[in-house]
């Protein structure tokens, strides 16, 4: 199967759970909480400056947004866990994370982002949850760790380990930064792999 990042193009948007499309290729699905920096993570992996939108206000992504890379799409899912959005919208959100794990979909590989800088969220623990409980494929981004200095950065992993102990010991954990690069090409291979490119 040929995945050339560079080609990526955005497809399509969809903001209710009725709309979604049928899954008909392997698609690679992005998650974390809203300003995680899962635009950022995924500019970076496409080698693009603004491909994947860089919401201005946290909890504004409100739609799923797929882009088609070769013979895979990439699934950007809302952003979650952002306090200041209504009550409606939160239901809205709950109704299209359901509708789009609820059809039956070629998921390879989830990418779960996690901000390094702090421990994972109650949302994070519940996404965590939901791939083991359906058996996904998962890795875990954790971003922003260009933010953290050496010793910060060795007690967020050595916590991390205590925070996440329910997960498997072989759990791929992957240190990125959108600003140095770092974890770039590891999340790529990470791609690849799952998709037996």
């Amino acid at each position: 199967m040929e995945v050339n990042f560079q080609s990526a193009r955005f497809e399509s948007a969809f903001g209710s759970a009725g709309q979604l499309p049928e899954s008909d290729m392997p698609e690679i699905i992005f998650c974390g909480r809203s300003n995680v920096g899962k635009s950022s993570l995924m500019n970076k992996i496409l080698g693009r400056k603004s491909l994947a939108r860089v919401s201005s206000s946290p909890g504004k992504t409100a739609t799923v947004n797929f882009y088609r890379v070769g013979g895979i799409r990439l699934v950007d899912l809302p952003g979650y866990g952002y306090a200041k959005i209504s009550a409606g919208e939160k239901r809205r959100f709950a109704s299209l994370m359901e509708g789009y794990f609820s059809k039956p979909r070629n998921i390879p590989l989830a990418v779960q982002l996690v901000d390094m800088r702090h421990p994972p969220s109650a949302d994070d623990i519940h996404m965590l949850n939901l791939y083991l409980q359906l058996g996904m494929h998962f890795i875990i981004a954790l971003t922003k760790a260009d933010k953290l200095k050496p010793t910060a950065r060795r007690q967020r992993l050595e916590s991390l380990s205590d925070e996440l102990d329910f997960l498997p010991e072989d759990t791929v954990k992957i240190p990125f930064s959108a600003v140095t690069g770092e974890g770039t090409e590891e999340i790529k291979r990470e791609i690849l792999k799952s998709c037996g490119a």
